[in-house]
């Protein structure tokens, strides 16, 4: 029997047609499952993404304070940070860079003194020993703040629990977008909001994106993998460089203050509230409230 035709595939048949008729003219149209899927409006006309430090928890001065000073010691650095003093810290975004500026005011610890260069990009040593210090204090100090939060030494902020039970009620998709370390960042909802709340966050921390807060950059990189419309997002922030992210991403923004931001400038801020709050406060804020912000 002869053998059947062979049959190319159909770019490949594309191809061989274009040799064999040079003056077809041919409309290649794109596949649907390679073209970008258009901005999702969300059924629920919402979605809401949470800041972490600060918003879902009062971390900074129980949390990650105590947790860079126990590294401090641990090191015989002779640092403590104070409640006072790392709230002006707290104007620096993202732990490593912190101690980066920390120490180039201060002096930075024996055998660093002398660096290759004192150059910094994105906020952090050129000198690779000043890097190399700089990530694994960091990385202890990260180690040091997630069994805080397993001992459940910082609680929720008010309100928190029961504004996400709403959402996840109506299907609102969530995501908490962090300059923090993504595994402390986990490692707080899921310790604090349980394993199913958990499973329905997405999840976008400073490591991922090329610049930290006040840059848009993690809430533009949320938006774009959670495939959302802009006009349907709600950020939830506690400062001021929190608030200038949002609204330089072109996002709505409810500023709940926390205590090391209450007196901070929230200009262009949507709304600002002392916390999320729960039946019986002065203010409540529930799904309805954030639909307004739109």
């Amino acid at each position: 029997m002869p053998s059947p035709p062979h049959r190319l595939p159909p770019l490949a048949a594309l191809a061989a047609l274009a040799l064999t008729a040079p003056c077809a003219a041919l409309r290649v149209t794109s596949s649907p499952s390679l073209r970008r899927a258009p901005p999702r409006m969300s059924a629920a006309g919402l979605a809401i993404l949470f800041d972490c430090d600060g918003v879902l928890a009062d971390t900074e001065r129980d949390g990650h304070r105590v947790s860079f000073n126990r590294v401090f010691a641990e090191r015989g650095l002779g640092f403590e940070w104070a409640v006072e003093e790392y709230g002006r810290l707290c104007e620096v975004g993202g732990g490593k860079e912190r101690m980066t500026h920390y120490f180039n005011l201060h002096g930075w610890p024996a055998g660093y003194e002398a660096p290759s260069t004192t150059e910094l990009k994105g906020g952090l040593p050129v000198d690779e020993a000043r890097l190399k210090l700089v990530k694994a204090m960091h990385a202890r100090k990260t180690a040091l703040f997630q069994d805080l939060i397993g001992e459940r030494v910082v609680p929720l902020r008010p309100g928190v629990l029961r504004l996400v039970d709403e959402a996840l009620k109506e299907d609102v998709p969530l995501a908490v977008c962090s300059t923090s370390n993504e595994a402390a960042v986990r490692t707080l909802v899921q310790t604090l909001m349980g394993d199913e709340r958990y499973e329905r966050f997405r999840f976008f921390c400073g490591d991922m994106v090329a610049a930290k807060k006040p840059a848009p950059d993690v809430y533009n990189l949320a938006v774009e993998k959670m495939n959302l419309d802009k006009s349907v997002c709600v950020v939830i922030e506690d400062s001021g460089v929190g608030n200038k992210a949002a609204k330089a991403a072109g996002l709505a923004c409810l500023v709940t203050t926390s205590t090391y931001t209450v007196d901070e400038d929230f200009t262009g801020a949507d709304r600002i509230v002392p916390s999320l709050g729960e039946p019986g406060d002065a203010e409540v804020i529930h799904l309805a409230d954030l639909r307004a912000l739109l």
